[in-house]
């Protein structure tokens, strides 16, 4: 029994640190602006480099624990969990409101005694696994019922000592509203520019980066200079900040006159066609008036009276400043 014990640590291990590695690599995408674990006690310049490293290491030592049955990945595998408990020890004194990040962004809860603890266990479950004769997929390979009830024990411990379990619960049973919930320009700038609307209307753009931006509610503006007919225009891009296949909106701004120039059609595709976005209200056909009660502004009349008054606010600044 001691045997099968020590044996299901190794599958054990190569999962916890795949998934943990995989975990901080994917929250380097992510739209949480939080800062975790290790990264809480760096500059902010050399966060995103450090949570790759320790990321990309997980992942190394998951890939030879589960192809190599030496003795010098587990203590290699030891030695990081004890770092990481010294790491979250100094975590927990210097900067009790971050998380651990063990597990990226879901492991955003402060630093605790659960989670300090549970980086020494693994060290330990670590230093007991040494000497097994079998490498992580050979052990799966050969799992009877001891090593699965050796396994479920220990995921049962590790669990109780893993506060992610209630972030993920508490997650599941509410999410932010798309008009709070935090999504970086650069996304939305991205889905412009993959979208049909941009396809159709890039032609006329003067300018490649957009001079302006902003965001009201779910909608993120974008507006660019341009030229249409002769005449120096605005083309003032909104683009939905949710659901797999976004709607985007278009519409140009005479620059002197200040007044948004609406009805243009868009080209036809996912983006332009009205579809509902994951459940939202779908959007407005082309060419036909939007149904919206009194004060409910079009994203077109919005997109316009913001980049007019992004444009005022700027000038009564110069002339402020001239002053």
């Amino acid at each position: 029994m001691w045997e099968a014990i020590r044996a299901a640590q190794v599958p054990l291990l190569v999962v916890l640190l795949a998934v943990g590695g995989l975990a901080k690599l994917a929250s380097l995408r992510g739209d949480d602006e939080r800062v975790l674990g290790p990264a809480a006690l760096v500059p902010g310049a050399y966060r995103p480099p450090v949570v790759a490293l320790a990321g990309l290491a997980e992942l190394a030592l998951a890939g030879a624990l589960a192809v190599s049955a030496h003795d010098v990945w587990k203590w290699a595998a030891a030695g990081l969990f004890a770092i990481s408990a010294y790491v979250l020890v100094e975590v927990r004194r210097r900067r009790p409101d971050a998380g651990c990040g063990c597990f990226g962004e879901v492991s955003a809860a402060p630093v605790g005694a659960r989670t300090i603890l549970r980086p020494v266990l693994l060290a330990v479950l670590a230093l007991i696994s040494l000497g097994v004769p079998g490498a992580g997929w050979e052990v799966v390979a050969g799992m009877s019922p001891a090593h699965a009830a050796a396994l479920l024990v220990a995921l049962t411990v590790l669990a109780f000592l893993s506060p992610e379990l209630e972030e993920s619960l508490a997650r599941m049973r509410y999410r932010a509203p798309c008009e709070v919930r935090p999504v970086p320009p650069e996304r939305a700038l991205a889905r412009l520019r993959a979208s049909a609307v941009w396809r159709s209307h890039e032609r006329m753009l003067t300018s490649v980066e957009p001079y302006d931006s902003w965001r009201e509610l779910c909608w993120r503006f974008f507006v660019y200079r341009g030229e249409s007919q002769g005449r120096r225009v605005d083309v003032v891009f909104a683009v939905y900040l949710t659901g797999r296949r976004p709607a985007v909106r278009v519409t140009l701004v005479d620059p002197e006159l200040l007044e948004p120039r609406l009805g243009l059609p868009e080209a036809p595709g996912p983006e332009g066609t009205g579809a509902a976005p994951d459940g939202e209200p779908p959007a407005d056909p082309p060419g036909e008036p939007p149904a919206r009660s009194p004060g409910d502004d079009a994203p077109g009349e919005r997109a316009g009276r913001g980049a007019a008054r992004a444009r005022d606010l700027r000038e009564s600044r110069r002339v402020s400043a001239g002053h």
